[in-house]
């Protein structure tokens, strides 16, 4: 594999092609020339991923002098290493499963079928270098933001060092996000082996792929590299995959990766690496049976660690830890005029979430209210999330457990996908749509979607919780037939049907016969 080095610092190594040239050249200009500071900045953002991005665009939008800090790649995990290329995986693998699944439709297809890997995965570094255009730093100079290249640290409560160029604030922002980090199993650090960070720049298909870790990352990559073909083996400690979804959502999804191939190791203990006859080996207990399993590469899905090195975070009094920096509800850290968004600082790691706290940020760092009441908080935010198998997951609010925890009593309606006409239709009736309401009222506390496109319909649950809209607006809500959304309130009808209660029947029975 020819491969060039990405930027310094980065520690990626991607493919040399055309459009990693094109990624390079938006988000990590080589020939980049930083520019002379002019001033005292109203915010200074260390971090350029899309907590930083979000937060540079607005503040600049509304008139303030603004600086951005990046030294990897402009875009974050999101654009270079997460949602974007991952993605761009997940729909070649789907494709790949449509053919083989075709003649179901009556698509018959006779002859040899040439499949590409290379192929598919140059698809996806062609589209990630047309998206990488929004996030570049030319984009972002012309917004009329200070772009800089290079490693920024604190200095004092008012400046930030960037390679020897000193930078006045105001207000300045940590958004410099986390890094993927391999758990302390014996044996892995003595070889070489993927996270995130690194498997998008395979341009060969491993015959055989070792997974540990069965959350969304390890359960969305085995799927898809078991559809391409590979040989996959899945290594998860607890039992069964994405341990914190629902137990029968998550055996869903389980059988469904089962059917493409993926071996699953779950309650897997002792798990250690080893190199034997030119090839790595997994050996592990599962369910009481060794397993010595010879793999070509191994992809640890498992493990984030904060960016926070070298940021001098000690030197202005910013608390933080090994999970990030603290932040208040408000996003401010112990250093009352630095703040911080994204991955350093939250337990929701998704790119969803950065943006919104990138906006409670400006709300704060910028137009901070007297009584830090409303308009800027963490306390206000419903997020939804999503693991993008097949089929999807999504969820939002409280799961059933959660509010047990909370003593929050609850009633629960169910829908099966296997009752929705469309879902029938498309050959795609394996999942659900759950609605957790404060018990005797319509008012949505939490929601599940098992489905091929969970991750769109969820939204409808989320903006339901955030309006304070409950189940009876989304009951008396025409929604289009056939679609698989339907099963969103065909969950909300099976509430309005307990609403009749016995006594509202034997009402409406003597009035009937009274009317007849």
């Amino acid at each position: 594999m020819n491969t060039t080095p990405s930027p310094a610092h980065t520690g990626l190594v991607l493919p040399q092609d055309e459009y990693n040239q094109e990624l390079v050249n938006n988000v990590h200009p080589p020939q980049w020339r930083n520019p002379t500071p002019s001033g005292r900045y109203n915010l200074v953002i260390i971090g350029a991923g899309t907590a930083g991005l979000v937060t540079a665009a607005i503040a600049s939008a509304l008139g303030a002098k603004v600086a951005l800090i990046e030294r990897h790649l402009m875009g974050g995990d999101c654009l270079n290493v997460g949602c974007v290329p991952s993605k761009g995986v997940i729909r070649a693998a789907k494709a790949w499963t449509a053919v083989r699944e075709a003649e179901q439709f009556g698509v018959h297809i006779s002859g040899e079928i040439k499949r590409d890997f290379g192929a598919a995965m140059a698809r996806m570094r062609k589209l990630r270098a047309r998206i990488s255009q929004v996030d570049s730093a030319h984009r972002y100079t012309k917004l009329g933001i200070d772009v800089f290249i290079g490693n920024g640290r604190f200095t004092s409560s008012s400046t930030i060092d960037v390679d020897g160029t000193t930078l006045q604030f105001t207000k300045a922002v940590i958004c410099t996000g986390a890094r993927a980090t391999a758990p302390p199993i014996p044996g892995l650090a003595d070889t070489t082996y993927l996270t995130n960070e690194t498997i998008f720049s395979l341009t060969k298909l491993p015959s055989r792929l070792g997974v540990i870790g069965a959350g969304p990352i390890g359960c969305e990559l085995a799927q898809a590299f078991a559809r391409f073909g590979s040989q996959v083996f899945l290594v998860e400690a607890m039992h069964g995959i994405l341990p914190n979804e629902d137990r029968d959502a998550a055996d869903i999804v389980e059988q469904s990766i089962l059917r493409d191939g993926v071996q699953l190791l779950c309650c897997g203990k002792d798990l250690n690496i080893h190199s034997a006859n030119g090839s790595k080996h997994l050996r592990v207990d599962s369910h009481g049976t060794q397993y010595d399993i010879p793999v070509d590469e191994i992809l640890v899905g498992v493990g984030r660690s904060p960016n926070i090195e070298g940021l001098e975070l000690e030197a202005v009094g910013v608390e933080f830890d090994k999970t990030g920096v603290k932040v208040n509800h408000r996003l401010q850290t112990s250093n009352s005029k630095i703040f911080a968004a994204g991955d350093i600082c939250s337990p929701f790691k998704f790119t969803h979430t950065a943006d919104a706290q990138a906006q409670i940020v400006i709300q704060n760092a910028l137009f901070p209210h007297p009584f830090g009441l409303g308009y800027g908080s963490t306390d206000q935010l419903v997020i939804p999330w999503a693991t993008y198998t097949q089929p999807e997951i999504a969820h939002v609010g409280l799961y059933e457990k959660d509010a047990k925890d909370k003593n929050i009593p609850i009633d629960t309606f169910t829908y099966p996908l296997n009752e929705v006409d469309r879902a029938i239709l498309d050959g795609e009736e394996e999942g659900f749509a759950r609605v957790h309401v404060k018990k005797g009222t319509d008012k949505i506390v939490g929601a599940t979607i098992v489905a091929s496109h969970a991750g769109d319909m969820i939204s409808e649950f989320t903006l339901a919780m955030k309006g304070g809209l409950g189940l009876n607006t989304i009951a008396s809500t025409i929604h289009p037939y056939p679609t698989q959304a339907e099963v969103v309130k065909k969950s909300a009808n099976a509430w309005r049907k307990t609403t009749l209660t016995e006594g509202k029947k034997q009402f409406l029975h003597k009035l009937f016969r009274w009317t007849r």
